[in-house]
């Protein structure tokens, strides 16, 4: 099993999570985050805006589901601005077990 956390713009949030619906994965984790990337913030004037907002989607899924995942992801998170920023990243770790609080059930 494989977990990809995917931040992105909260204005690509919505058709993001309906893609990743009707590609079979309804089952993501929302969060409301700020930050920033390499580019440190956005400067406007003499003021310095760090804590950008944006969303932070959690999703866990089987090893071979992965690149339909991350094509969903990148196909509908991306703005398609020509050398814009802060459109996000996709981060893909491993992990070993997964259980069903309710029925105690082990996988996904």
């Amino acid at each position: 099993m494989l977990m990809i956390r995917a931040i992105v713009r909260p204005e690509k949030t919505n058709i993001v999570m309906a893609e990743l619906n009707s590609a079979g994965f309804p089952a993501v984790t929302k969060y409301d985050v700020v930050g920033r990337g390499k580019q440190r913030g956005v400067k406007v004037g003499e003021v310095v805006y760090d804590e950008i907002p944006k969303e932070l989607l959690m999703i866990v899924v089987r090893d071979e589901d992965k690149d339909d995942v991350i094509s969903v992801i990148s196909r509908y998170a991306r703005t398609g601005e020509k050398g814009a920023f802060g459109d996000g990243k996709i981060f893909v770790t491993q992990v070993e077990e997964a259980y069903t609080i309710s029925s105690g059930s082990k996988g996904l």
